[in-house]
């Protein structure tokens, strides 16, 4: 028995620093987010520090705290209220960040009694001179599991030289503020954001996997929702492990590995006399990858988030369902091609390179700015690795993160992911309240101010004191800002529908053209209907001139006429049109007999000549007669 333990304990010892490929160094990096100290002035200035692994970091955005260091309980090893400790900020006060140090117990238990006693995030002091390393849950401690789950504040270690500086600023009495900022932990390029889980089929690996499925099945609507909208590029991994050369013919290698031992897979319950084993969830995850593959293909990948969240439903371990028979039925119900998805995993037991696993060992492998995949489940959002909780909030947060500013897509604009600053004072931009338009522009990172374009016409301007509207289709919006009236059933404006165009009043008015424009009155001011026989009555914007008698008035030539010889000039310019009309008639069809008169006489003409000489566009005409020879 004891024999038998120490082999499994060395065949899963050379399983694990087997991990990623053959023939790599792990490289591991750290994800960061900036610390600044805005006083004392002497230690002012920006520090890195690794963010933690579990709470709800700030992806996108901003804390500002005061840092405090307790008497008592430095390490934060045991709860803050058995020392009378509270760190509960006070009405109108800063936030505590409390520092403490490292050492004794897990970063998770640290962070979570400083939660608990009121912290608003945790600093952990390094205790020794080393690069930076990242705060993780503990592996598997069942103990641990629901405080860990509970973790709401974000926390982050930091340098041993940079933690002593605090806390000498901190016992000379001075007040240490400082500011962490997350908004640049995730790059944001461009309007849409790349992002994988590197996950696993095995629903029986303990805490991590079941927060894990949790996760998935919180984040599938959201999910869908990005992918559909081709707001996001999705991918799953999966991570596999080798067997080493000299343990691929072992019963070890055989039950949890496929292909020859070329990926493995730990044994789900430890045990290789009973239960599943390593080799099913290594079949699982590739089954997993190619339905992913199949329904890319069908330009339909979101549909991975629903087999996986179904197979968790209907085919678990502990109901003796993992296997391919409840699979497939998972995959017919979505209706993918169950025999696309079996060619894709090809035969397990071939003693040859499976291209699909093969790819995803060769992804583990960090590059660029993200490290090696060494932590299960791990998110890696525009190729920087996620550190926090696995929490559909948290993580649709960094996800909002990764968009160009302005770019994000209304999920991430909601309530319960960031606060809406246009909301309080119109976040200080130029607003129209009269035409409700706005030049505030809601972002995940904050707000803009920037001129609007509304109904398809653009406002121009700054955006924070001026924004006017310009180009055709102005006097859609609220008239163009310029004045305008009704009455009477006749309305008037002063906008003119003219790229640069100012306000202007219309003829018969007279005034700014912005805030009024007055009636003129013709005929008081003698500006129409000053004939002798003129009679003037003014109107709103306009006037009314009659002629006095059978007079008629003329307004284009401000006159009175004659009704009578308006009609006698009426009737002669009617007969003129019709006699210049028929003289037109008449000599067009002169020219057109003309024409085909002449063409006619030189058809004929042409014809009589060329039965006595041949004309040059004719052939000589043969001649048929012979004289007699003598």
């Amino acid at each position: 028995m004891v024999l038998k333990r120490q082999s499994l304990s060395l065949f899963l010892g050379f399983l694990l620093t087997s991990f990623i490929t053959p023939r790599s160094i792990a490289r591991f990096v750290v994800e960061k987010n900036s610390l600044r100290v805005t006083s004392p002035d002497k230690i002012k200035g920006t520090y890195d520090c690794a963010i933690g692994n579990f709470g709800i970091p700030q992806y996108g955005g901003s804390m500002a705290g005061a840092v405090v260091y307790p008497k008592d309980n430095k390490k934060g090893c045991k709860e803050f209220d058995g020392f009378g400790i509270s760190f509960q900020s006070k009405p109108g006060a800063l936030p505590t960040f409390v520092l403490v140090d490292r050492g004794d117990c897990f970063f998770a238990l640290k962070v979570w009694n400083a939660q608990k006693a009121g912290a608003s995030a945790v600093l952990v002091a390094d205790d020794m001179e080393e690069p930076l390393i990242t705060m993780d849950t503990p592996a598997e401690d069942v103990s641990s599991a629901q405080y860990i789950e509970n973790i709401t504040i974000p926390s982050a270690l930091i340098e041993k030289t940079f933690s002593e500086k605090l806390k000498k600023a901190l016992s000379n009495g001075d007040m240490v503020n400082v500011n962490l900022d997350w908004r640049e932990a995730v790059p944001h390029p461009d309007d849409r954001v790349e992002y994988e889980l590197w996950t696993n089929s095995n629903d029986e690996c303990g805490v991590k996997c079941d927060m894990l499925m949790e996760f998935v099945k919180d984040f599938r609507g959201a999910a869908q929702i990005l992918e559909k909208g081709g707001y996001t590029q999705f991918t799953p991994h999966y991570i596999t492990w080798f067997c080493p050369r000299a343990f691929t013919l072992s019963r070890q290698c055989k039950s949890q590995c496929i292909n020859h031992g070329r990926y493995c897979a730990p044994d789900p319950d430890q045990d290789f006399s009973s239960g599943y084993e390593g080799k099913d969830v290594v079949l699982e995850n590739l089954r997993q990858l190619c339905v992913f593959k199949v329904a890319n293909e069908a330009q339909k990948p979101w549909v991975w988030w629903d087999y996986v969240t179904d197979f968790q439903i209907r085919c678990p371990m502990k109901e003796k369902k993992y296997n391919k028979e409840c699979a497939d039925a998972v995959i017919k119900s979505f209706g993918l091609d169950g025999i696309k998805i079996d060619k894709c995993m090809g035969n397990p037991d071939t003693d040859s390179d499976n291209p699909v696993l093969k790819e995803e060992q060769d992804a583990q492998v960090g590059k660029g700015s993200r490290g090696d995949v060494t932590i299960l489940p791990t998110l890696v959002v525009n190729n920087h690795q996620y550190r926090g909780k696995l929490e559909k909030g948290a993580v649709l947060k960094a996800i909002c993160s990764g968009f160009e500013e302005t770019t994000e897509p209304a999920v991430c604009l909601s309530g319960d992911v960031e606060t809406n600053e246009c909301l309080d004072n119109n976040g200080g931009c130029w607003q129209d309240k009269i035409a409700n338009i706005t030049a505030c522009r809601d972002t995940f990172r904050g707000r803009v101010c920037e001129c609007p374009l509304v109904d398809g016409v653009q406002f121009k301007g700054d955006g924070y004191r001026h924004c006017e509207v310009s180009g055709s289709g102005r006097c859609k919006i609220n008239n163009g800002g310029c004045w305008h009236e009704s009455r009477d059933g006749h309305t008037f404006s002063a906008c003119l529908d003219v790229d640069g165009a100012k306000c202007q009043c219309p003829p018969g008015f007279k005034g700014d053209g912005v805030k009024s424009c007055l009636d003129v009155d013709e005929c008081k001011e003698r500006k129409a209907c000053q004939c002798p026989a003129c009679s003037c009555k003014n109107t709103w914007g306009s006037y009314e001139c009659s002629c006095s008698g059978d007079l008629l008035y003329i307004r284009d030539q401000d006159t009175c006429i004659s009704k009578s010889g308006a009609e006698v000039k009426s009737a002669w310019t009617v007969v003129w049109v019709i006699f210049i009309g028929l003289t037109m008639i008449v000599g067009g069809g002169y020219l057109v007999y003309r024409h085909k008169l002449r063409s006619y006489m030189d058809s004929e003409i042409r014809a009589i000549m060329a039965q006595y000489m041949p004309l040059d566009s004719q052939a000589e005409v043969p001649n048929h007669f012979h004289e007699e020879r003598a």
